[in-house]
C-alpha cells in the first residue's frame, strides 16, 4: 500500500503525541462495535477493546462524528452518570466540553451558556442568548425553558461555531442538543435511588412498554430532593433558611409505527421546581482583590429580605416522520409554556434598621448595608409554538439534500416588583414594572451534500429568516404611572454555511468550514424610575471560519478532534450594567473578535482504563473605541465598602469605563477537562472507578474590568467508584462533586456594594441502580 506524503506526516504527528501521552496503551485486533444504551450496562469486555463509534445529528442526519466537518463534542454513557451524581442540574456541563460555559444568577432556573466565548450575562426573563438549545428537535428560547433536567438522556451533543442554516433560531455561536431515550418495541427500563448529604434524596426511572407491534410507551420521571444547607441568624428574619430545593419532572413518549414507512412520536414533558433564588452575599469579597474575605462561612446568610423561587413548565411536541421514494418527509409541531416566581435579597445583606452590624460573632461577614433592595421577577404569561416542515434525500447517491421550512411563534409577560421588607406592613409592595414581548419568526432553508470522490464531500447551506417583535414595557408607582412605552423590530437575514471534508485515508479526515449567524434584536424594559426608557440592540451577525482534523489512531484504541477557529461578530448585543442599582441597558458593540483551538481526545490506555482530554484556548476582544459603560458603585457616600477597584481605561465621564479591547464576560481563556475510568472484572460482576476534573482560567465577571469582578481559576473534579454485577443489572455506587470543596466568588452584582455568589460546595452520596 502506497501513502501519500502528506498523509504520512499528519498521521506520524498524530501517533507520536499519543504515544508520548499514553505509553502504556495495549493493543490488540477484535471486531467492530457500536455503542449501545445497553453497552455501559455490559460487564464482559473482550481484550484489546476499540474506542466505540459515536454518532451524532449535528446536521440533521444520523451521521460518524468523524465524517461531520464542525467541532462537535458528544457526551453520553458513563460520564453523564458520573457528571450528574448527586443531582447536578443542567451546569454541570460547564467546563465539560471545551469552549463551553454554563453559569446562573437565578440557581437551578435561567441556565446561561457561552460557547467561544460568546453568551449573555442579561438577567431579564426575556434575554436572548447566541447558544441555541434544542430538545427533542425543539428549540427551547425562553431562559425559563434552558433550564429543564437531564434525564433519561441517550446523548448530548456540543456544536460549535455558528448554526444558522439548520438551527437557525439565534444561534450564531452554537447549538446544544439534548435527545431523549425513545420508546422501543421491548420491555425494559431502569430506575435509580440516590441519598447524600444536605439530606439529598434523588430518584429516576424509565419504563418502556410495547403495548402493541405497532404502540410502544416510555415513561421517563425525575425527582430531585435537597434540604436547607444556609441558615440566617437575624432575628424576626422573614426567610431564615435557604438552598433547599424539590425538583421534580415527568416525560411520556408515544411511538405509533404502524408500517415502515411511516411513525409518529408524541412527547409531553413537565416540570415543578420549588426552592430559593441564588443567594447574593453583601461585603464577601475584600477590598481591592477577588479573595473572599477572612472568616467567610458559607453556612451563614444574614439578610432582612425574602426568598423563593417557583418555575413550572409543560410542553408537548409531534413528530411524523413518512420515508418516501427517494426522499423522507418530517413535521415537528412543539409547544412551550412556563410559569416563574423568584424573589430575592439583591442587595445581599441586612438594612440600617437593623444597626450596629453584626460585629465579632459573625467573622469576615458583615453584611450590613445602609440601604435594602429586594426584588422579584414574575413571569405570568409564556407560550411558545414552533412548527417545522422538513424534506430529506435519503438515498446512497453522491448528491444529498435537506429543505425545509420553520415557524416561530412567542407570547411572554414579565412582572417585576420592588419589595421593602423593613417598611410598615411587611413586606411591602411599593412598586413594579411589566413588559410584555410577542415574537414572530419564520423561515425557509435548504443544503446540499455532494460526494465527489472517496475522499473529498462539500457542503452548502443556506437559510432566509424573518423576525418581527413587538414590545411594551410599562411601570407604576402608585399614584403615577409610566407609558406604556412601546418598541417594535422587524428584521430580515440570510444565513449561509460552506465545509469540505477530505480523508488522507480511512482513519484520518482534514475539515474546514465557513459560517454566519445571526441573533434577531432585543429589547428589555426593567424600568427603575418614571423617567427611564426600554431598551433595544439591534440583530448581530457572525462570519465564522474553523479547519481542523478528526482522526481514530492506534487501530481505533485512540481518537482525536482538534480544530483552529476564528471569527468576528458585528453589532455584537452585550448587557450592561449600571453599576449602582439592579438594572441592564443593552448596547451593541461595533465588533468582536475570537479566535482559538479545540482539542476533544480519547484512549483506551489498557484493558482496564480509559481516559479523555478537552482542551480549548479562546482569545475573545470587543473592538468599539466609542463604547464605556458605567462601573461598579465608586459614587461618594453609597456606603459599603463604597465601590470596587476599577482597573482598566477611564471613560469619559466620571465612574465609567472603556471597553475597546477588553474581552467578553464570563469567558475563560483555557479551559480543560480530564477523565480517567478504570474498570475490572470480580467475581460475577465489574468494578469500576471513574474521576473526572475541569479547570478553567480567570475571567471578568461583567464588561468592564475590576480588582474585585475578576474571577479567580477553579479546579473542580468528582469521582464515582462502583459495583456492577448480574450482567449490569444491578449497580450501587459513591460518589463526591467538588471533591476538593473550593469555595470561591464565581459571579456578582454590579452593584454598590461587593456583593458576590460563590459556586457549590462538596456533596457526596450513593446510589442504587437497577436494569429490567
Amino acid at each position: 500500500m502506497s501513502v501519500r506524503p502528506t498523509r504520512l506526516f499528519a498521521r506520524t504527528l498524530l501517533a507520536a503525541a499519543v504515544t508520548s501521552a499514553f505509553p502504556l496503551v495495549a493493543l490488540a485486533d477484535e471486531p467492530d462495535q457500536s455503542a449501545t444504551a445497553q453497552d455501559t450496562a455490559a460487564v464482559a469486555k473482550p481484550a484489546g477493546q476499540r474506542l466505540e463509534t459515536v454518532i451524532v445529528t449535528a446536521q440533521r442526519r444520523a451521521e460518524n462524528l468523524k465524517e461531520v466537518p464542525m467541532s462537535v463534542t458528544a457526551i453520553k454513557g458513563d460520564k453523564l452518570d458520573v457528571l450528574t451524581s448527586g443531582g447536578a442540574d443542567i451546569r454541570f456541563l460547564a467546563g465539560r466540553s471545551p469552549s463551553l460555559n454554563v453559569e446562573s444568577d437565578y440557581g437551578r432556573s435561567f441556565p446561561r451558556f457561552y460557547i467561544r466565548g460568546q453568551g449573555n450575562t442579561d438577567f431579564d426573563l426575556n434575554a436572548s442568548q447566541p447558544v441555541g438549545l434544542v430538545v427533542d428537535d425543539i428549540v427551547q428560547e425562553s431562559p425559563m425553558l434552558k433550564g429543564f433536567p437531564v434525564f433519561d438522556v441517550d446523548q448530548v451533543e456540543v456544536l460549535r461555531g455558528p448554526q444558522g442554516t439548520l438551527f437557525g433560531r439565534n444561534s450564531p455561536a452554537g447549538v446544544i442538543k439534548f435527545d431523549s431515550a425513545k420508546p422501543v418495541f421491548k420491555t425494559e427500563g431502569y430506575a435509580v435511588l440516590g441519598a447524600g448529604n444536605y439530606g439529598t434524596i434523588n430518584a429516576e426511572g424509565a419504563y418502556n412498554l410495547p403495548l402493541s407491534d405497532m404502540l410502544a410507551l416510555r415513561v421517563s420521571l425525575q425527582s430531585q430532593h435537597r434540604n436547607d444547607r444556609v441558615h440566617n441568624p437575624r432575628p424576626n428574619a422573614y426567610t431564615r433558611d435557604f438552598e433547599g430545593y424539590d425538583d421534580n419532572a415527568a416525560r411520556i413518549q408515544l411511538l405509533f409505527k404502524p408500517t415502515r414507512d411511516f411513525s409518529a412520536l408524541f412527547n409531553a414533558h413537565g416540570r415543578d421546581m420549588k426552592g430559593n433564588a441564588t443567594l447574593f452575599r453583601a461585603n464577601i469579597i475584600k477590598k481591592g482583590t477577588n479573595d473572599l474575605v477572612d472568616g467567610f462561612d458559607y453556612d451563614r446568610y444574614p439578610t432582612d429580605g425574602g426568598n423563593s423561587q417557583t418555575l413550572r413548565t409543560s410542553g408537548a411536541n409531534l413528530r411524523l416522520r413518512w420515508d418516501l421514494d427517494g426522499m423522507t418527509l418530517h413535521s415537528i409541531t412543539g409547544y412551550e409554556h412556563a410559569s416563574f416566581y423568584s424573589r430575592g435579597d439583591v442587595d445581599g445583606g441586612f438594612g440600617a434598621v437593623y444597626a450596629p452590624p453584626m460585629g465579632p460573632n459573625y467573622p469576615g461577614q458583615n453584611a450590613f448595608i445602609p440601604f435594602t433592595v429586594e426584588t422579584a421577577d414574575l413571569l405570568p404569561e409564556h407560550d411558545q409554538t414552533t412548527q417545522e416542515i422538513r424534506l430529506e434525500s435519503n438515498t446512497k447517491d453522491p448528491l444529498q439534500w435537506m429543505a425545509g421550512v420553520f415557524y416561530f411563534n412567542e407570547h411572554i409577560r414579565i412582572d417585576s416588583i420592588s419589595f421593602n421588607t423593613l417598611a410598615p406592613g411587611n413586606p411591602q409592595n411599593d412598586a413594579y414594572a411589566t413588559q410584555t414581548q410577542d415574537a414572530r419568526s419564520w423561515a425557509v432553508f435548504g443544503t446540499l451534500n455532494y460526494k465527489f470522490s472517496d475522499q473529498l464531500k462539500l457542503r452548502g447551506g443556506v437559510r432566509y429568516t424573518s423576525d418581527n417583535k413587538d414590545f411594551v414595557a410599562q411601570r407604576f408607582e402608585p399614584p403615577q404611572t409610566s407609558g406604556p412605552l412601546p418598541l417594535h423590530s422587524d428584521s430580515h437575514n440570510v444565513s449561509w454555511d460552506a465545509s469540505a471534508t477530505y480523508a488522507l485515508d480511512a482513519e484520518t479526515n482534514l475539515f474546514a468550514r465557513v459560517a454566519t449567524g445571526y441573533r434577531a434584536p432585543s429589547m428589555q424594559g426593567r424600568l427603575n424610575g418614571l423617567g427611564d426608557k426600554p431598551s433595544i440592540a439591534g440583530a448581530e451577525k457572525a462570519l465564522s471560519y474553523e479547519a481542523g482534523i478528526k482522526a481514530d489512531l492506534l487501530d481505533r484504541r485512540a481518537r482525536l478532534s482538534a480544530t483552529a477557529f476564528q471569527y468576528r461578530v458585528k453589532d455584537k448585543q452585550l448587557t450592561a450594567g449600571s453599576g449602582t442599582i439592579n438594572m441592564n441597558q443593552l448596547i451593541n458593540a461595533e465588533k468582536v473578535t475570537g479566535q482559538g483551538v479545540e482539542l476533544d481526545f480519547q484512549a483506551i490506555l489498557a484493558d482496564d482504563w480509559r481516559a479523555s482530554i478537552g482542551a480549548s484556548y479562546n482569545d475573545t476582544e470587543i473592538k468599539d473605541p466609542n463604547l464605556f459603560v458605567q462601573t461598579c458603585g465608586n459614587q461618594p457616600n453609597t456606603g459599603g465598602v463604597n465601590g470596587c477597584t476599577p482597573t482598566g481605561a477611564p471613560g469619559p465621564f466620571p465612574y465609567t469605563q472603556k471597553l475597546n479591547g477588553l474581552p467578553l464576560p464570563r469567558s475563560p481563556k483555557w479551559q480543560t477537562n480530564f477523565t480517567l475510568r478504570y474498570s475490572h472484572p470480580l467475581a460475577d460482576g465489574e468494578l469500576y472507578a471513574l474521576t473526572d476534573w475541569s479547570y478553567r482560567t480567570e475571567y471578568n465577571m461583567f464588561l468592564y474590568e475590576a480588582k474585585e469582578y475578576k474571577a479567580k481559576a477553579l479546579l473542580e473534579g468528582g469521582l464515582r467508584v462502583g459495583y456492577k454485577w448480574d450482567n449490569g443489572k444491578y449497580e450501587v455506587a459513591a460518589f463526591a462533586r467538588n471533591i476538593t470543596n473550593r469555595i470561591q466568588v464565581v459571579a456578582a452584582i454590579d452593584f454598590d456594594n461587593l456583593t458576590g455568589i460563590v459556586n457549590e460546595p462538596r456533596n457526596y452520596g450513593a446510589q442504587f441502580r437497577v436494569n429490567f
